[in-house]
């Protein structure tokens, strides 16, 4: 079998279903290819927490259209994705976060996001039940949102199929050049061609790009979570601690309470086992914030990839090889971030501008500096 195709989109998660969605808007003859099923590497493994308050104008306005596109979901999809604005609440237990916090709110609020600095009485009366002892402030943004992955997913591949794009799952790809035009060898012995190519397959974007003579600085890390029994509504906000022995979780629309930290050290490679060790500190961390949370079962445990970048921002931009977009190295933000990456990247590919500052996630970027707020 061979066929051509305009844009072949490699990578069925978050981001390269929202730029496919996004592209089919057009009427381009498109496809795309997924190793396993839709949403099988990062994006179907994550708690689906949606936030604005990050520390740099571009990443900020870039979650700000993010967060618009989510509430519309349900409208252009004609299901609910479980969208809810129940808010962000970051806690500080030292002054040097406190400090981090005020520096970021300055800079959030000059961006129109809805955020303040709570004292800890203050914090009381957004989530009364959480243990306030040492904490000393808190960011709070009640507009921050959580959505439901898999829903989200299934309402981009509705459309993309509705409006003609044919997907190619359970078929990764084995080889992949540029002869003229991109070629693509599946794994079942399907050739595809292509004019242009992107490649947003998370934690194997390095493995691929290597194919075609890219290294890029993209460096994947194992991160755990887990999910309770369905539980009476306890609280709104994802609540994320910055303790270096903190967490960060968020109760859902359906009652289960989804929750992970990030281990130190961390545990670098493509990893999707799950281990003994995360069980019992996850739950002293989550029940340490919530007490009532030590009463709750957990049902599920299991294992993803980050995909980290130097300065925790992602790459999304054409590559030095003409046609060939990366749109990977999301730094566990690829779902949030994923519709406005989708929608601007799409039209970057189409009409080779940008619509917003993407000069912080460029392919040739110097990687200085890091984002504060992970």
């Amino acid at each position: 079998m061979k066929k051509s195709y305009d844009v072949v989109v490699v990578g069925g998660g978050i981001i390269g279903m929202a730029t496919a969605y996004y592209l089919s808007e057009q009427k381009i003859d498109l496809a795309l290819v997924e190793r396993k099923y839709i949403g099988s590497g990062s994006t179907t493994r994550c708690i689906g927490g949606i936030r604005q308050q990050f520390s740099t104008p571009a990443a900020i306005r870039l979650m700000k259209e993010s967060l618009r596109l989510f509430s519309q979901m349900e409208a252009e999809f004609g299901f609910s994705v479980d969208f809810y604005q129940g808010g962000y609440l970051f806690l500080a237990h030292s002054q040097q976060m406190v400090d981090v916090f005020k520096k970021n709110i300055e800079v959030q609020k000059k961006e129109g996001v809805n955020v303040s600095l709570l004292m800890p009485d203050d914090v009381k009366g957004v989530v009364p039940p959480l243990n306030r002892e040492g904490l000393l402030a808190a960011a709070y943004c009640p507009d921050d949102a959580q959505a439901f992955p898999f829903a989200v997913l299934r309402g981009y591949r509705e459309s993309i199929e509705q409006r003609g794009g044919r997907f190619f799952t359970a078929n990764p790809v084995v080889n992949l050049r540029k002869n003229g035009c991109f070629v693509l060898e599946l794994a079942d012995g399907t050739r595809l061609e292509a004019g242009k190519v992107v490649l947003s397959t998370g934690p194997w974007t390095r493995e691929f790009a290597l194919q075609i003579g890219l290294d890029l600085p993209l460096y994947p890390e194992r991160h755990e979570a887990v999910i309770t029994e369905r539980i009476p509504k306890l609280f709104n906000p994802m609540i994320v601690d910055y303790r270096a022995d903190g967490c960060y979780f968020n109760q859902m629309v359906t009652g289960q309470v989804i929750g992970c930290f990030t281990p130190v050290p961390n545990v670098p490679g493509i990893r999707e086992d799950s281990s003994l060790e995360f069980l019992p500190q996850v739950s002293f961390r989550m029940g340490r914030l919530l007490p009532e949370l030590k009463k709750s079962s957990i049902l599920r445990h299991w294992a993803g990839c980050y995909t980290m970048t130097p300065d925790g921002n992602p790459i999304v931009d054409q590559s030095p090889i003409d046609g060939l977009y990366i749109a990977s190295g999301m730094c566990g933000h690829g779902f949030m971030f994923g519709p406005a990456i989708g929608k601007n990247l799409a039209h970057f590919i189409l009409h080779g501008d940008w619509q917003a500052d993407f000069s912080d996630f460029a392919f040739h970027r110097c990687f200085e500096g890091s984002e504060s707020m992970k």
